[in-house]
């Protein structure tokens, strides 16, 4: 339904309900959506929860994931994807944009954009994707600072804290970051680019009653595992970060392809969303019955 109806708008704010979802128990599917239309097709497929991936953002803009995208430009993203779905979505922070005044500051812009949920990690700019190599790493001191500004600017924002630790300082340095940031007041923990099922389940041990989350992305260092074998091994979230960007991504390097050989788009209709299914998406039906139900606009008579 429109969200221009108050009636179609959740009543809790949406940092409440990501929380609800993680404290049912279970683990929290959250595939990512890059734009408004996979959020609404990530919602028809019965998903109860969104991700919105820095990589995912900067790639759509044409930008590599270092870092160099602002709180507004991401705040635009969180707007599409949150008011076209109506979901709580967890935000890819990075760093924070800067040190403690910065991460309040966007703890508040994501909160007014709709967000969720936001995570926040422990690398230096200019940041890498989780996955790379040669990560340099703040000081456990300046994160924990980091996620207690967060803490104290949020009025109900899910706080993630993520570590790239693993792979410089080993599940020993890794573990004792992860303990300092939920002392700082994190929510949960998200531990990045664990290699193997064992790395997993050991961190998860160590971490006892903390709510964690994995990453399942594609073509980087975490071998394929499904939600319900992370479930298995302690984890209360996955996330597919980048998944929707890649298929589309492919779709359109198949379909510009096309034009250019054949000069027309013909062959590629059969893999096209049709007109109808796009509209059906993006409840074109319901705002035009929406608009149709407004009174028209009577000028009063001058007193």
């Amino acid at each position: 339904m429109p969200y221009l109806l108050s009636s179609d708008l959740p009543t809790e704010p949406a940092g409440l309900r990501f929380r609800n979802l993680i404290e049912r128990g279970g683990i929290l599917r959250l595939p990512g959506t890059h734009n408004g239309m996979a959020a609404l097709q990530a919602k028809a497929a019965g998903f109860e929860a969104l991700y919105l991936s820095g990589a995912a953002m900067t790639a759509s803009m044409g930008l590599p994931d270092l870092g160099i995208i602002t709180v507004d430009e991401v705040s635009f993203f969180i707007r599409q994807v949150a008011r076209s779905s109506g979901l709580p979505v967890l935000v890819d922070g990075d760093t924070g944009y800067g040190e403690a005044l910065n991460v309040m500051h966007m703890v508040r812009a994501f909160e007014e954009a709709g967000a969720g949920a936001v995570h926040l990690e422990d690398q230096l700019l200019p940041k890498k994707c989780g996955h790379l190599n040669d990560k340099k790493l703040a000081t456990a001191h300046d994160m924990a600072a980091k996620v207690n500004a967060a803490a104290k600017a949020r009025r109900h924002l899910y706080i993630v804290a993520r570590t790239d630790a693993a792979a410089s300082e080993g599940m020993d340095g890794a573990v004792t970051r992860a303990k300092l940031y939920m002392e700082a007041g994190a929510d949960a923990i998200f531990p990045e680019a664990l290699t193997t099922a064992e790395m997993f389940r050991e961190f998860a041990r160590r971490m006892p009653g903390v709510p964690l989350l994995a990453n399942m992305t594609e073509f980087g260092k975490t071998p394929f595992f499904t939600a319900s074998e992370f479930e298995e091994m302690g984890y209360r979230m996955v996330i597919w970060p980048v998944s929707s960007l890649r298929v589309a991504n492919k779709a359109q390097e198949k379909l510009y392809a096309t034009i250019a050989r054949d000069g027309s788009t013909k062959a590629m209709v059969p893999e096209m969303q049709t007109r109808a299914e796009l509209y059906e998406t993006i409840g074109l039906a319901d705002y035009e019955a929406l608009d149709a139900s407004i009174v028209a606009t009577i000028v009063p008579d001058p007193v």
